[in-house]
């Protein structure tokens, strides 16, 4: 940064996991048109505003939080823990992504949503309060359970509440959400942080929570709430997938740790944290994901592949643009703003019907374009290479961002039975986040090493946190890597569909 049962419950049928990529029956399909609804329909009306809304309010958050980020742990004495402000929020976020997925798999997505929903604010509106850098991790870690728990539901809402032949536009329609929010959002966060202090950033959030609460909840509760098969009994909670989720959110934070101290003594939290990552990730990734079995293996692990190696680089742009070429901060930040729109417009693009059928060629040609994208930004390091070279590349690679995971989306939805919707929701957003966590981290490493600067700082694109005196080479180090990487799922998109024998 993802269970089927129908509308009415009369025809789950349609929605079991095709045998192979033949497209699978649509009972609107013989319906004309004028009488088949969109995401805007009556039907769906309420739903959609209120469920993109909740997205546009995320996004916004985290594109405004990074710029009060820097000022908050400074008022606070927190510099030295600054890093631990953001990985405070991936790690709880992985927990509650299991947990979350079990949850709606057995009571609905409703529930897990709204108290999602409230953490998300209660965190907000602890780390606004905190008078220590503490407390204020301690808020952020209450986010990322609320992050998790949302994230993870939604997915289940999109899956059981509308038909097939529309859940590539209401994806679409998240990745929409982002594009204001990603030009605007540091804009009124740095103005608001200026003008009334950080603290506002993180207040004013919650309240706007209410609005989508208000249009959200009432109908999810009339179109997915309660288990997807009422008739079944009610399976006890997975306690060994909690313990791994556990697990995962431990040995990703100690990794993230360990990759930032570089030390000798950084083996050690390094070494556990692994011991605990790898059986806790073959346990709640599908079986076959790391070896990209085709299908619902390979799917997930694409979104993995595709969300880690862009963002582990995007990370280090805005930081490359302002010590190597000599830009302001704000004006680095904006080189990356118009990719808020192409990645929309990808995922645009995959969300019409006549591209279904060429789905597998769309993550292809994203992921290459992703690929090229990574490889191309360090080209500035030379400097009669133009700077705008940057925001054109990153446009295109944001454009097969958009078309790639809004892809994954839609598979997984499509291979998906109606009571593992939430599981393997749940897997899509682990495989997004801990890709996150891990290529960051060694991204991180190699940067740090190569006399890069301080890790915490450019993780995450805080340019104003002391990297002059970067080496060139320190950046080669992280985007020819993770370009690599990049086209190591190029081949993984050929493999998303099942062949027939």
């Amino acid at each position: 940064m993802t269970a089927l049962e129908p509308r009415d419950g009369s025809d789950a049928a349609h929605l079991a996991p095709p045998a192979t990529d033949a497209p699978s029956p649509d009972p609107l399909s013989d319906l004309p048109a004028a009488a088949v609804e969109g995401v805007l329909g009556r039907t769906y009306r309420a739903l959609s505003i209120g469920i993109v809304s909740v997205v546009f309010l995320i996004a916004f958050e985290a594109t405004a939080v990074g710029t009060a980020m820097p000022v908050a742990a400074r008022e606070l004495n927190g510099i030295p823990l600054y890093a631990f402000a953001f990985s405070a929020y991936f790690t709880t976020s992985l927990f509650a992504m299991v947990l979350s997925g079990q949850w709606a798999d057995r009571r609905g997505p409703l529930q897990p949503l709204a108290t999602g929903i409230t953490a998300f604010g209660v965190g907000l509106l602890l780390s606004g309060a905190a008078t220590s850098m503490w407390v204020f991790i301690a808020g952020r870690a209450v986010q990322g359970l609320g992050g998790g728990l949302v994230i993870v539901a939604l997915y289940v809402v999109i899956g059981r509440a509308y038909p097939e032949h529309i859940r590539p536009a209401i994806l679409a329609a998240f990745a929409a959400s982002w594009v204001i929010p990603s030009v605007v959002g540091p804009l009124a966060s740095g103005t608001v942080t200026e003008q009334l202090g950080w603290r506002w950033v993180f207040v004013g959030i919650p309240v706007l929570i209410v609005i989508p609460l208000a249009l959200a909840l009432p109908a999810i509760r009339r179109t997915a709430s309660g288990p997807a098969d009422p008739a079944a009994a009610t399976e006890p909670y997975d306690r060994r997938r909690i313990r791994l989720a556990l697990g995962i959110s431990a040995g990703a934070g100690l990794l993230q740790y360990a990759g930032q101290e570089l030390n000798w003594l950084a083996l050690l939290p390094a070494a556990v944290g692994a011991a605990l990552l790898v059986p806790a990730v073959r346990g709640l990734l599908p079986t076959g994901t790391v070896r990209a079995a085709r299908g619902l293996p390979s799917v997930v692990l694409l979104r993995g592949i595709a969300a880690g190696s862009f963002i582990a680089a995007e990370s280090f742009v805005p930081l490359m643009l302002v010590t190597q070429r000599g830009l302001s901060p704000t004006m680095a930040g904006l080189s990356l703003a118009v990719g808020g729109a192409t990645w929309a417009l990808g995922s645009f693009v995959q969300s019409r019907p006549r591209m279904e059928p060429y789905r597998e060629r769309l993550m292809v040609t994203g992921m290459l374009l992703v690929a090229a994208s990574i490889a191309v930004a360090p080209a500035v390091l030379i400097e009669g290479v133009p700077v705008w070279t940057v925001a054109v590349a990153w446009a295109f690679g944001c454009f097969g961002m958009g078309m790639v995971i809004a892809s994954t989306s839609v598979l997984l939805l499509k291979l998906s039975a109606p009571e593992e919707a939430g599981s393997n929701s749940a897997a899509l957003q682990i495989s997004d986040g801990l890709s996150n966590v891990l290529l960051l981290a060694s991204g991180g490493a190699a940067f740090a090493a190569l006399g890069g600067g301080a890790v915490g700082a450019a993780a995450h694109g805080a340019v104003q946190a002391g990297s002059a005196g970067s080496h060139p080479g320190a950046f080669a180090a992280v985007f020819l890597p993770m370009a690599g990487v990049a086209l190591v799922g190029v081949w993984v998109a050929t493999r998303v569909l099942v062949r027939e024998k």
